[in-house]
């Protein structure tokens, strides 16, 4: 494999900046790896939901609600260790390989404080599900599925510092290979431990918390085995001794990283309440939303490659001293979301029903997940700008300005207008149910994206003026 991490020729004069399509290019063969990690990762949710719904409305419903728990719980951990992403970028962009090593020694240190620190967390889930009225039917389900899933968590923390180490060097293939090969475990463990192949029980919906738990210490151990032949990472000091917990730079990073997570986290964490919410309508309604959720998801996936590839474009050039070349690079990756969410709108307006025929075989499920997938393709478009936005102000560094947004849009407006519709606490008006909700978070959405176009516009324009 060709190391495309080797010092490139002298950097464009600020002032012949490439066309805008050889900066495309650039970002599409960063985000092509990139997002197909992505679904091979939201695949796992996929399969899970697939799968699960195969066995009862009730199994479905379980996985539904413990993924709404871990998701959100992983999306906060991962996001303190995604500041290493642009932190390496800009180490990179500097020509500075050998001070890349040690930062990620810290790194594992923050994944191994982060990975014990979910398994608590994800404890107090069942209290959760009871203060929220949760069907206690439904209830039983997600607490088996959990107890397995968690122990797989901290396995997967490691993984994702190996991802963001070769994901700043500017090489996102590594961690699709890992995650590509997982997906294909992920579907053969699902299918041994949910129906009882090959001498295992028959554990329904909690099998897939088992297959999860494997499939995430395997793509730990696939990552650390493949940085050893990587020639991203030569040059980086990996692989010298590493020191202790270094408490500046662990702070560092968590200064850094925590506004991702949490960023990540009020957005996840948003979607996933409102299913806790919705459980109250029953099995059904809970089900066809986490098949719009999973749709919705599958699509999210590409403009957060194009976030993802921005992150480092930008990393890249701010670590040459070129600033202009990453407000072009951020301007790019923009247009790019926008026209992707503009196909992926056109494309569900067209399939939902045969899409919502695929993930379950029950009518009353796939009718009323096939009118949800129109919101979802309402307001993919505006998601898509925020996804990539988002990632884009990473790049720049910039990441508490955006988890204010996020936490406005989401907590602050989405979620009480959604629930004001959804329960009927509008004065004269009926109660809307799943839909109301549906309302809500498309409107939050919106405000969120609008919010951090206008701080990456202003963000990239100080950036290029004289210091």
């Amino acid at each position: 494999m060709a190391d495309p991490t080797l010092p490139p020729a002298a950097p464009c004069p600020e002032a012949n900046l490439p066309p805008r399509s050889a900066e495309l290019g650039a970002l599409v063969r960063l985000a092509l790896p990139a997002v197909a990690t992505q679904l091979a990762q939201m695949g796992m949710g996929v399969l899970d939901t697939v799968m699960a719904g195969r066995v009862s409305a009730e199994d479905l419903a379980g996985v539904a609600l413990g993924g709404n728990v871990i998701w959100p719980t992983m999306l906060l951990l991962m996001g303190v260790l995604m500041a290493l992403t642009p932190n390496i970028a800009q180490l990179r962009g500097e020509g500075r390989r050998d001070a890349v090593g040690p930062l990620v020694h810290q790194g594992f240190w923050m994944a191994l404080l982060l990975g014990g620190l979910i398994l608590l967390l994800i404890d107090q889930a069942p209290k959760l599900y009871h203060l929220l009225g949760a069907d206690p039917k439904v209830i039983p389900y997600a607490e088996r599925y959990l107890d397995t899933a968690r122990w797989g968590l901290p396995g997967i923390m490691f993984y994702f510092v190996g991802r963001y180490l070769c994901d700043g060097m500017g090489d996102t293939r590594p961690a699709m290979y890992v995650a590509v090969f997982a997906l294909g475990l992920k579907g053969l463990l699902n299918w041994v431990f949910i129906f009882g192949h090959w001498g295992a029980p028959a554990l329904g919906g909690a099998g897939c918390g088992v297959a999860m738990a494997i499939t995430m210490w395997f793509e730990a151990a696939a990552m650390l085995w493949l940085l050893g032949r990587l020639p991203a990472v030569r040059g980086t000091n990996l692989f010298t001794r590493p020191k202790g917990p270094a408490w500046g730079t662990l702070g560092q990073l968590l200064r850094l990283g925590m506004p991702i997570g949490l960023a990540s986290f009020f957005e996840m964490a948003a979607f996933s309440l409102v299913t806790l919410l919705v459980a109250r309508f029953g099995a059904t309604a809970v089900a066809a939303q986490q098949i719009a959720f999973s749709v919705n998801g599958i699509i999210f996936m590409l403009p957060m490659g194009l976030g993802i590839a921005a992150t480092i474009r930008i990393g890249h050039a701010l670590g040459e001293g070129r600033p202009k070349a990453a407000r072009r690079a951020a301007e790019v990756a923009i247009a790019a979301a926008v026209g992707v969410g503009i196909a992926a709108a056109l494309i569900l307006l067209g399939a939902r029903e045969g899409i919502a025929r695929l993930y379950t075989r029950e009518g009353d499920v796939a009718l009323l997940s096939a009118t949800l997938l129109l919101f979802v393709a309402v307001y993919i478009i505006v998601d898509s700008a925020q996804a990539t936005a988002m990632g884009a102000l990473r790049g720049y560094k910039d990441t508490r300005g955006p988890m204010l947004i996020a936490f406005g849009g989401y907590w602050l407006f989405a979620l009480p207008l959604g629930t004001a519709l959804g329960l009927g606490w509008v004065p004269g008006l009926e109660p809307l149910g799943v839909y109301g909700f549906w309302i809500g978070l498309a409107l939050g959405l919106a405000l969120v994206a609008g919010g951090l176009l206008w701080r990456l516009l202003r963000r990239s324009h100080r950036a290029t003026l004289p210091a």
